[in-house]
């Protein structure tokens, strides 16, 4: 690998720059198609089931293949992987923004979530590698800041574009910004791999992780129980193959440490409940109160405010006192903000009936993401923080990705549900419910599972950042190794 860059130096700000730009792909995308689900569905005539799968198709090839894709950065080139993730992710875009109908579209999200999972796991491992140590956390501190912009900005953009130029433009908007990312990366960024990677992918590991999660999200969704048992099945044996695998892309000794088995246990619960949240939240607030598409994103904005501003403390408040309080209060907290926003139904005023809800919710969100990081990386040996946190943000989008897969069922929003506001805001309220019960179960997990603290020597430039999302947790790089490139879903 080349000689580290200064941040200062042109090339490195381009570095920083490239990454941010490649990671606002995925979180913009993420955040819009929320946004535009209502006029996707009235004007492709889809029902529940095909906005479910216009979601969970994208979720299910990301969660399934993004330890995979931060594996093939490793052995391939992280600028190699970034850029072809990019460029895939573009391609499927353009298919998205001209689907005929929902079965097109929803094969073209499967093809984004794959290039998602190509260009995701490279962002940090790319500015770790290619950077000075000493410049590092001011690097990391830059892309979590802008990349927070981005999240604030996504939904006012998505609901301005949908309105003003139609849904799918929503999508179309990813081919410019993507031809920047490759641009950019291509010229400014240096390449890096892992000098010593492993033998073998674990490719078997991962076929069973893609037709397992596939299987059981297409039984959730279509009410198919022989599917929801395969599906089942075909996980265990996944757990199975990780078991027995030289080369696992979930190395079974992580869970010999009871912390990191209580953090995800507690991301399961909280970010199901997240996934649940926003695909409901937003159609609620178009279908049952009438908001525009503008309206609707921007009434989630608290939520990325509040992330910005405060998620940085409480990851220095877990660093310094260890992570318990922060990840037992904050999704209790959370939970008042959903039983608020079951107030939310036909012509809702955003300041009494939303507002209270959204900033409730946010404040909670706010206490807990940064210390649910900081206790996954504090719970295994530095050199394996890398594969660590890549765990974490699998579970994180699997937790996602059931959750709008089998809510809708639960709570009887099916078929034409679209078209029935008054069973749809039923329906909303009794998924809030549920939602806060899954709050409220990973609040009782932390409580009772998480024990150690966080340890005082952990990284600051990475626990005292806003790096944590609404849509999972950042995958941080391997800091082990950092002038050969260790990477992000690090191999020990």
């Amino acid at each position: 690998m080349s000689e580290p860059l200064q941040l200062a130096s042109r090339r490195g700000r381009w570095v920083v720059t490239a990454t941010v730009l490649g990671s606002s792909l995925a979180l913009l995308d993420s955040t819009v198609v929320n946004i535009a689900l209502p006029h996707i569905g009235e004007d492709l005539g889809a029902g529940v089931s095909g906005l479910q799968w216009t979601l969970s198709g994208y979720t299910l090839a990301l969660a399934s293949l993004i330890l995979l894709g931060g594996a093939l950065g490793d052995r391939l080139g992280r600028r190699r992987m970034f850029v072809w993730g990019t460029v895939w992710f573009a391609v499927a875009s353009l298919l998205c923004g001209i689907a005929p109908d929902v079965t097109f579209l929803v094969v073209a999200r499967i093809l984004q979530g794959i290039g998602a999972a190509m260009l995701t796991p490279g962002s940090l491992a790319i500015i770790s590698s290619s950077l000075r140590e000493e410049d590092r956390g001011a690097a990391i501190g830059l892309w979590s800041g802008l990349g927070g912009i981005a999240g604030a900005v996504g939904p006012f953009l998505g609901g301005w574009l949908v309105e003003a130029v139609g849904w799918r433009s929503v999508f179309l908007m990813n081919l410019p910004l993507a031809a920047l990312v490759v641009w950019a990366s291509v010229r400014h960024v240096p390449e890096s791999r892992d000098p010593h990677p492993p033998e073998h992918l674990d490719v078997l590991g991962s076929a069973c992780a893609v037709a397992g999660l596939g299987a059981l999200t297409y039984g959730l969704i279509e009410t198919d129980v022989v599917a929801a048992v395969i599906g089942l099945v075909l996980l265990v044996l996944f757990v199975l193959v990780e078991r027995r695998s030289p080369n696992a892309l979930v190395p079974p000794k992580l869970f010999t440490s009871t912390l990191f088995v209580a953090a995800n246990l507690v991301t399961f619960a909280v970010y199901a409940a997240l996934g649940g949240v926003f695909f409901l939240l937003v159609l609620q607030l178009q279908l049952v109160a009438g908001y525009s598409p503008v309206a609707a994103g921007a009434a989630t904005v608290p939520i990325t405010v509040a992330l910005l501003l405060l998620s940085s403390r409480a990851g220095r408040y877990a660093q310094n006192h260890g992570p318990r309080l922060p990840m037992t209060a904050g999704p209790a907290l959370a939970a008042v903000g959903l039983l608020l926003m079951t107030r939310i139904g036909a012509d809702a005023s955003y300041l009494l009936d939303v507002l209270p809800g959204v900033v409730v919710f946010g404040l909670g969100l706010s206490v807990m993401v940064a210390p649910l990081t900081a206790a996954v990386l504090s719970s295994v040996p530095v050199e394996q923080s890398g594969i660590a946190s890549g765990v974490n943000n699998a579970v994180a989008r699997t937790s996602q990705l059931l959750a709008v897969a089998a809510l809708p069922a639960l709570v009887g929003i099916q078929g034409d549900g679209l078209t029935d506001p008054t069973g749809f805001s039923e329906g909303f309220r009794s998924a809030m419910f549920i939602c806060v019960g899954l709050l409220v179960l990973g609040a009782v997990i932390a409580a009772v599972m998480v024990k150690v603290p966080a340890s005082p020597a952990a990284d600051d430039s990475v626990v005292g950042k806003p790096h944590c999302g609404m849509n999972g947790p950042a995958v941080q790089p391997n800091p082990q190794d950092h002038s050969e490139g260790s990477g992000t879903a690090g191999r020990n």
